[in-house]
């Protein structure tokens, strides 16, 4: 007899085997890993998302889990059936999938980094070709008309572009009077002063610290709320907070870990140290008014008001 002690439920098994050979071990661990894996995935807080294939949750991952913070936004946003949307950033075109998938919306996956062609590949196999349009554009260069938008999403990515004061007023000017904006964005649960929290910044046991250049357009829900609320093109703004977010988060990069499929080394470390205290999700919603705002991004608007002369 030979017994083997496996994690399973955050309690050690002692499971006894018949002369297991080091093949059938290995392989015993292996079931075993992915059981732990899948236990990590699989989220009461995200029943539709349940639903979706774990590995390809996990082989077309940019970050945190896009489609668990797709489907957290959607709960306040009301997408309804044919609505034409804007997923801005949408990295592997998870969230456009999932969005023509549970809403039955058409939707423009757009991003800077991804190329079309790849997006278009995940869409037809996701048997959704009909409903995405993959495409690539950089998020102030948007090749669409005014008011095309019943609704603009962005998951992980509006924090990218969106700290400038004068985005907002940019991105509304493609939805409809009344359109719907929806955002989601790692976030500070706190301020942070001068001094970065020491478990942020120090190296975690892999090497990687946390706390790089890009964490600084992090922003607390209050910052986003304030910035919002003072642009004239929309309307009804509400920024609040995922309960337990840096939980999911770090959930998602163990079992990207466990996997083997982490593209950067894991911040689990750091966001188990951190508990929530500074790290964590906002969600941001808002409606279109009919203010409209100029393009300061346009090239060509010097030559619009007559001074490129």
């Amino acid at each position: 007899m030979k017994r083997t002690n496996v994690i399973l439920d955050e309690k050690l098994v002692d499971i006894v085997t018949k002369e297991l050979s080091d093949t059938d071990e290995i392989r015993m661990r292996g079931i075993m890993n992915q059981k732990d894996r899948d236990q990590l995935l699989i989220k009461k807080e995200f029943p539709r998302s349940s639903r979706y294939d774990l590995d390809w949750m996990l082989d077309n991952q940019m970050g945190p889990n896009a489609v668990w913070l797709a489907e957290w936004l959607c709960e306040t946003l009301p997408l309804e059936s044919g609505m034409r949307v804007l997923d801005l950033g949408c990295g592997r075109a998870m969230t456009s999938i999932f969005l023509a998938k549970e809403f039955d919306v058409q939707v423009w996956a757009t991003d800077l980094w991804i190329t079309p062609d790849h997006n278009w590949q995940r869409v037809v196999r996701a048997g959704v070709a009909g409903k995405v349009f993959p495409l690539r554009s950089e998020a102030h260069a948007l090749p669409f008309p005014a008011g095309f938008f019943d609704a603009v999403v962005s998951i992980d990515a509006y924090q990218y572009f969106g700290t400038d004061v004068l985005y907002l007023g940019y991105l509304s000017r493609f939805l409809a009077p009344g359109g719907i904006l929806g955002v989601v964005m790692p976030a500070l649960m706190q301020k942070i002063g001068d001094v970065i929290p020491d478990h942020l910044a120090r190296p975690q046991a892999n090497g990687k610290v946390f706390w790089e250049d890009g964490c600084r357009s992090f922003k607390t829900a209050d910052w986003w709320q304030e910035l919002w609320a003072e642009d004239s093109s929309v309307t009804d703004v509400r920024m609040d907070i995922l309960p337990d977010g840096w939980r999911f988060w770090r959930d998602f990069e163990t079992a990207l870990e466990m996997a083997g499929k982490n593209i950067f080394p894991s911040d689990a470390q750091a966001l188990d140290l951190d508990q929530g205290r500074y790290i964590g999700f906002v969600r941001g919603t808002a409606r279109r008014t009919r203010t409209e705002s100029m393009n300061l991004y346009d090239p060509g608007i010097a030559a619009q008001v007559g001074v490129d002369q």
